[in-house]
């Protein structure tokens, strides 16, 4: 059973729809996991280049070559399940044969943790596995012991804000994070009631120039043990910088729907077509079918009354019957003609026999059977300049090019055709022509028709002119086959003056 085509445009519709959704729901995630991937990279950035800052300043006390003190750090879970970081630092003073040890404990602990988490990570003989395994537990513990080592760093030397801003400046750039920033070293401060009260600006860098606008986004890490030492990065939302980062994939998400999208248009507008070609070919048939039986049945009727009914013994009937028999037996063969000429030409074996053909000896006959056949008064003016002019085709299908056209001049005329055929030798695009051309006086063709008129199957509607008979075929005809003798045709019209058709071989 075969579907009509408008449900097969909505399947095609619906899968197109589908796809493009899916897509876009695809790209909705992908931006959301690279925007909170970036973000990640830039807390994680941040919190890297506070680690190397501390890196730079131990190994400028290295250089120093004193003996200043020592400092070590532990980091673990308490007994009520609360982290707990501790950071010991020794200071070592000489004087004469004396040395005087000043020691400086600094403990941090947080909230009491899940019981049921810790209890496992205290009691189990497998917890530092289950911890390591954990991979946010891993960048905590990291995190508290970096601000275990900044709490006995800090008493030898202050952390240097010029040294975080280069470095943190630095790890963005080898992360690909091309973004503008601000970055300030603030310090929060509890008042004597013990509540937060004020934040002070103590240093500010970042790029220079930026002034963060009103939909600015910031980022802080808090790197001392008490979180009052924070490092802020103010900087534009990310989203542009996200879409930069998916340029590569955007386009080409972007050139498979186009072409996706041009496929299935193509692919409806095939079906469509194919579907009107189908009914005009089953209008085709149907119409040349009772063409078709139409001179068989008169020229049957004909000669049926020859035969059976006396009407031979009459020499007047007699001729009129025959006559009549030959007309509609020409009608038939011509119509035969027409399609045997269409099913050659889609052949594979269709050869034309080229030859030089004086068209002075071929056109006046070809007029003089369009005056004989035709069923009004017709003048044809046959003008051939000069008189030895000849084109090299295949006689058979030049003849038929030049019948088709005549007919059409003749049955588009109204009550007298009046038609001009003029052949000349032209030159266009650096090649020499033979030139044949042939108008008429009759109804013309209106502006938007005339693309089309040598489409297969198509007619140009007559309005009241009913008795205008034809399938479609005949101008067609003329144009397969002038392009297989490497030429050209045009119509030039009016509605109203007339029509010419131009044919180059």
């Amino acid at each position: 059973m075969k579907l009509p085509s408008k449900y097969i445009a909505l399947l095609v519709v619906l899968s197109l729809a589908g796809i493009f959704a899916y897509q876009a729901y695809w790209l909705t995630g992908l931006y959301r996991t690279m925007r909170t991937d970036l973000e990640r990279n830039i807390t994680e950035a941040m919190r890297i280049s506070d680690y190397n800052e501390m890196l730079v300043r131990i190994e400028l006390m290295q250089r120093r070559n004193k003996e200043h003190g020592e400092i070590s750090v532990s980091a673990g879970y308490g007994n009520k399940g609360e982290k707990i970081v501790q950071s010991n630092t020794t200071f070592h003073t000489s004087s004469g044969d004396t040395t005087t040890h000043t020691r400086v404990d600094t403990l941090y602990q947080s909230a009491p943790a899940d019981t049921t988490t810790s209890d496992a990570m205290i009691h189990s003989k497998d917890g530092l596995d289950i911890l390591l395994r954990d991979h946010n537990s891993i960048t905590n513990m990291a995190a508290y012991i970096q601000r275990g080592m900044h709490s006995g760093l800090d008493i030898f030397i202050e952390p240097s804000f010029a040294t975080y801003d280069s470095l943190l400046n630095a790890r963005l750039r080898e992360m690909d994070i091309d973004i503008r920033y601000r970055l300030q070293y603030l310090y929060s401060g509890y008042d004597a009631y013990d509540r937060w009260l004020y934040t002070d600006t103590l240093a500010t860098g970042g790029t220079s120039g930026y002034i963060p606008g009103p939909d600015a986004v910031s980022y802080q890490y808090a790197f001392s043990s008490s979180e009052h030492d924070v490092y802020r990065l103010t900087t534009e939302p990310l989203g542009n910088l996200v879409l930069r980062q998916m340029a590569g994939i955007l386009t080409t998400s972007l050139v498979i729907l186009l072409i996706l999208g041009f496929s299935f248009w193509y692919l409806i507008r095939t079906i469509l077509r194919q579907k009107t070609l189908e009914e005009m070919k089953s209008d085709f048939t149907n119409n040349i079918t009772h063409e078709l039986k139409t001179p068989i049945a008169v020229a049957y009727a004909a000669t049926d009354a020859l035969l059976n009914f006396h009407q031979a013994d009459d020499p007047g009937k007699r001729e009129r019957y025959l006559r009549i028999c030959q007309e509609q037996l020409g009608r038939l063969g011509g119509l035969v003609e027409q399609i045997l000429s269409m099913s050659m030409e889609r052949r594979k074996t269709f050869r034309l026999r080229l030859e030089e053909i004086r068209l002075a000896d071929l056109l006046p006959s070809l007029v003089e059977l369009h005056k004989l056949k035709a069923d009004k008064p017709v003048h044809i003016t046959l003008d051939i300049i000069p008189e030895n002019l000849t084109v090299t085709a295949d006689r058979t299908h030049l003849a038929n090019i030049v019948s088709n056209l005549l007919d059409n001049a003749v049955k588009y005329s109204r009550d007298r055709a009046d038609i001009t055929v003029r052949c000349r030798r032209t030159e266009t695009d650096g090649r020499t022509w033979a030139e044949i051309n042939v108008a008429d006086h009759g109804i013309g063709i209106a502006r938007d028709r005339q693309p089309h008129v040598f489409d297969k199957f198509y007619r140009v509607p007559t309005g009241n002119l009913h008795e205008v008979k034809g399938y479609g075929l005949g101008l067609f005809y003329v144009k397969t086959m002038v392009e297989k003798h490497g030429g050209t045709v045009e119509v030039k019209s009016e509605p109203g003056k007339g029509s010419e058709f131009i044919v180059r071989i």
